[in-house]
């Protein structure tokens, strides 16, 4: 299993409009790195919410449910997308600058290239943060 971040901003898509629709496409993605690491996604593999933009916190968790497709929403048809589902609310939202303050964090793509808006995630920080946030890994 693989274990990845995925980042939106809560005032296109939220965490409260990703609870209601239970299962619902990750689109719009159009960085070539951030593409390269959805085609990466493998069904059953875990990501994090992000809120980015004012909130800059990690509010749940996801699963991968369907592998990379075309994007429907990209008339160039380059890029693609995966659908997810939700699987938890965070307990205690974790901040960035929460993660930031931490060395043991200082690897991750959500603290060296932050405005990735699709990034991988090892399983030692994927299980920190998860306690952080107040759920078992």
């Amino acid at each position: 299993m693989n274990y990845w971040l995925l980042k939106s901003e809560p005032n296109t898509w939220s965490w409260e409009n990703k609870k209601k629709k239970i299962t619902e496409h990750w689109d719009g993605v159009r960085n070539w790195t951030a593409a390269k690491n959805m085609k990466s996604m493998k069904k059953g593999d875990l990501a994090f919410f992000y809120h980015s933009g004012k909130e800059k916190q990690i509010v749940g968790i996801v699963k991968i449910v369907k592998e990379y497709y075309p994007d429907h929403t990209d008339v160039t048809g380059r890029f693609g997308m995966v659908n997810v589902k939700t699987v938890r609310s965070f307990k205690n939202p974790v901040k960035l600058s929460d993660i930031k303050s931490q060395d043991k964090f200082s690897h991750l793509d959500l603290v060296r290239q932050s405005r990735l808006s699709v990034q991988t995630v090892d399983l030692k920080s994927w299980n920190t943060i998860c306690k952080l946030g107040g759920v078992k890994p």
